[in-house]
């Protein structure tokens, strides 16, 4: 599914966050064990992820305004929730060559580390960025991520969460045209990865699906009795996570008072309300 690029799926997606801490007291509400924070050497924001065997969702805030905060204030400006995400890229120099042969410039690759703070004593784990051009991801705030270390961040005892969430599904992207960002998606994934429905485009990245619909779909679609929000597009509005068991995902959410709805999909959902501005399915 790479393309050509060297690009092999999800690597984890950001969901921005005004207050860092409330954030992660709400993910707990919903059924998610944050790992311990996490502070961008030398930025301004910090972090808590919530991981899953191949992917994670990554709570970023501000926690020191005066330093390099990569627009997250711009963003949090607007509104919090979904703001980008990662793939996953295996040889960043091959990935950029690949990307200029195909006609798009990229930024990188560029080493980042992060502390992690641990009850032990901090640790550094350490990435490899590539930033495509704009228009070699349209519609997405997206780069290319490597782990270097990755057996500081993927820990056993985060993997587990009570409410039996396992990996994210899908990712909802609201966008007027669609089916104009095939071409792009297929020169990066492949053919084979992209597919075009009734007021959708489809590609998936490996075990997750992205799915960019136009509003009227996303409206249709909207799980709640009040009507969706409306946001500038694009904008990415709702994630699906997997669960072992939607039963038990279901009577753990009641028991915590979080509000829920089924959508015409079959999953559960929970409002952008209960999850930092995500609306947040789990199937």
């Amino acid at each position: 599914m790479s393309g050509g690029l060297g690009l092999t799926g999800l690597d984890h997606v950001l969901v921005g966050v005004k207050d860092l801490e409330q954030a992660r007291l709400d993910w707990l509400r919903l059924g998610f064990r944050p790992c311990p924070r996490g502070r961008h050497i030398g930025w301004g924001t910090a972090n808590y992820c919530l991981m899953f065997p191949d992917d994670y969702v990554e709570l970023l805030g501000i926690v020191d305004a005066t330093k390099f905060v990569n627009d997250l204030d711009r963003f949090l400006a607007q509104r919090e929730g979904l703001l980008g995400l990662a793939f996953r890229g295996t040889d960043l120099s091959a990935t950029a060559a690949a990307l200029r042969a195909a006609g798009f410039s990229a930024e990188g690759p560029r080493s980042l580390k992060r502390i992690l703070e641990l009850p032990e004593g901090e640790v550094q784990p350490a990435f490899e960025l590539l930033f495509p051009e704009p228009a070699a991801v349209p519609a997405l705030k997206a780069f290319v991520c490597r782990h270097l270390t990755p057996e500081l961040v993927w820990r056993k005892e985060w993997l587990s969460h009570p409410n039996g969430a396992t990996g994210i599904r899908q990712l909802v992207v609201v966008a007027d045209r669609p089916g104009e960002l095939a071409l792009n998606y297929a020169a990066l994934f492949g053919e084979e990865a992209v597919a075009m429905a009734d007021g959708e485009l489809i590609v998936e990245l490996g075990r997750c699906r992205l799915r960019f619909v136009t509003p009227e779909l996303f409206q249709a679609q909207w799980p709640f009795d009040s009507p969706a929000p409306v946001q500038p597009r694009p904008w990415m509005a709702a994630m699906i996570v997997t669960v072992a068991d939607r039963r038990t995902t279901r009577l753990y959410l009641e028991t915590t008072g979080v509000a829920l709805a089924t959508g015409v999909d079959g999953a559960l959902y929970a409002a952008p309300s209960e999850a930092s501005g995500v609306l947040l399915g789990f199937v």
